[in-house]
């Protein structure tokens, strides 16, 4: 990828023109330059993935200290897929700033490409979210971070993602843990014990950083390193890390500690192997103390670059054995979270073992919907306005009005979709199928057909509902469809899909709400919006009127606090 064509949905976008002339830059910016020599390649000649992740943890401690003011520790790594190797003499350069600060806790973004002197050319290696704490006090006190004011339109969305992104870190190892099921055996499997690893590190003082503590990317270098060599005991080969699923530090590390770092390859595809690691500390007899773990996912390439396919592999009982189906359940999130959304498919496979994921899609969605600022004007009618956006191919609607109700109020009317058929002449019928939780419900939806004679459609919708973390949040009901066994195609209706739809609320006053609705225009919706944004009717005018109307007439109704329903 050449210098001119950068993916602009992750690269900065720092430098901005102030009404006083002078230039913005994110004041917690950071950036580091390396030239790649061959102390840091490995047996490729390529940048150790390991010396990359200490650099990249460098630069993002960094800009978490400009913006807390104090030391920060390293608290977790998300996920990060290595789009590139980099190879010696390359230049890496790593940029890192602040994306939002929560009470004690900061997200920091990082974004990794790679620089050819010779060529004038750059391309992206990988991007990155490091979660940093700051360090108490002397005191013990915990400090409190002052809040990201975003100025670009890529600071505000990364400003708006950093919410859900934090959720879903929080929720991460509770779906781990509850993940039981049992796994297919194969003959003719390598034994996963075959692939156990176990080194020890001595902690020395070229290893800690200015806290006197172990240093974050340091750990997970040694962790790479014996991750890549349990997965070259299952191929015999020299293989590619190609992804890491998460770094999450559970407690520090000191000068003086024994590190023990334990790997073990889960599972074996048939192009991938993931590899779980661990790292553990102890000092004189003490008890072990989980340090870090995480799971990395690596690729052997052929002479041509082309993965090979893989020898199988059997788990032994008990551990092993709820990581080979853990495993499985990474790739298939991998595949939720990782996919640009022209990417995803318009309905995925629900269960209780992906909801988490695909709730996060479906609201980052919205999201990033909402912070698009090239919305064109279609047609406006009584403070009811149409705006369409075309974009990688596909129309974008949003439908825009204020009512006199409060945020929250509008955001309880709004949120149970069985109302909708009160004032969209499109729901004809809506039921709850299952309510996995208080955040997220499955609904089905019928519509009448739009021509005369014709079968009406239906559609399988996962409704995320999310409040403000704080004042620059607003209330979010996203939509999206997913597939359900129990709930298939039938004759009476033809199967409609929706990839992105639903509604922010923004609270304009204590009395004035903001009410923005979203769709993209997906064969299944298209035929209920098509004349109005063809200027040939008005009837979303009509609909979002008789939304107002609904509104008003339940702002003072308790009617939408209903119990919870049973769970399914």
């Amino acid at each position: 990828m050449t210098s001119e064509n950068k993916d602009s949905d992750t690269m900065p976008d720092s430098l901005l023109i102030q009404e006083s002339g002078e230039v913005y830059r994110n004041p917690t910016e950071v950036q580091m330059s390396q030239i790649v020599l061959p102390c840091h390649a490995n047996h490729c000649g390529e940048l150790s993935v390991g010396q990359l992740l200490k650099w990249m943890d460098s630069t993002a401690c960094l800009s978490a200290e400009r913006h807390a003011g104090c030391s920060c520790i390293t608290a977790s790594v998300d996920d990060i897929h290595f789009e590139h190797t980099i190879g010696v003499g390359k230049v890496v350069n790593i940029i890192a700033k602040v994306n939002r600060a929560f009470t004690s806790s900061m997200e920091v973004g990082i974004l990794v490409t790679c620089e050819d002197l010779y060529t004038d050319r750059q391309w992206k290696v990988c991007h990155a979210f490091a979660t940093f704490v700051a360090r108490r006090t002397e005191a013990g006190k915990v400090k409190s971070l002052k809040q990201v004011i975003p100025h670009t339109q890529m600071e505000q969305m990364e400003y708006s993602l950093a919410a859900e992104r934090r959720r879903m870190r929080l929720i991460h190892a509770e779906i781990i843990t509850d993940l039981l099921s049992k796994c297919q055996e194969y003959q003719d499997a390598v034994p996963a014990e075959r692939t156990r690893v176990e080194s020890v590190e001595l902690v020395l003082p070229p290893h800690a950083n200015h806290q006197v503590s172990t240093f974050g990317g340091q750990i997970m270098a040694w962790m790479e390193n014996v991750a890549t060599i349990a997965a070259s005991r299952l191929c015999n080969a020299h293989p590619t890390l190609r992804s890491i699923d998460m770094f999450h530090f559970r407690g520090p590390s000191h000068i003086g500690d024994r590190l023990v770092l334990k790997a073990i390859v889960n599972n074996a595809f048939k192009h991938s192997m993931e590899v779980g690691v661990c790292a553990e500390a102890y000092q004189g007899g003490e008890p072990l103390r989980h340090i870090n773990s995480a799971f990395m996912t690596f690729e052997v390439l052929d002479s041509d670059r082309k993965p090979c396919t893989l020898p199988r592999i059997r788990p032994e009982p008990t551990e092993s054995q709820s990581a080979y189906i853990i495993a499985v359940l990474h790739v298939y999130r991998k595949y939720i979270i990782s996919c640009k959304q022209t990417e995803v498919p318009l309905s995925v496979p629900w269960d209780p073992s992906n909801q988490m994921y695909l709730s996060y899609n479906n609201v980052s969605a919205l999201k990033l919907m909402d912070n698009r600022n090239n919305w064109v004007l279609a047609s406006e009618k009584n403070k009811v306005r149409l705006y369409t956006l075309e974009e990688n191919q596909m129309l974008c609607f949003k439908v825009e009005m204020n009512v006199r109700v409060s945020a929250e109020q509008t955001f309880h009317l709004l949120s149970d979709l069985r109302r909708r058929k009160e004032w969209d002449q499109h729901y004809e019928s809506c039921e709850v199928i299952n309510q996995a939780d208080e955040e997220d419900t499955i609904y089905r939806v019928a519509t009448p057909s739009v021509t005369k004679g014709g079968k009406g459609k239906d559609f399988i919708l996962l409704a995320s509902r999310r409040k403000p973390c704080d004042s620059r949040d607003p209330y979010l009901i996203a939509l999206r469809s997913v597939t359900l066994p129990t709930h298939p195609p039938t004759e009476e209706y033809t199967r409609g899909e929706v990839l992105c739809a639903g509604f922010t609320i923004w609270e304009e006053s204590s009395s004035v709400t903001k009410i923005t609705y979203y769709n993209q225009a997906t064969p299944g919706v298209l035929p209920y919006i098509s004349t109005d944004i063809a200027g040939l009717s008005s009837s979303f005018y009509s609909a979002f009127s008789a939304c107002s109307q609904f509104l008003l007439a339940n702002k003072d109704s308790l009617a939408y606090i209903t119990p919870p329903l049973q769970l399914l």
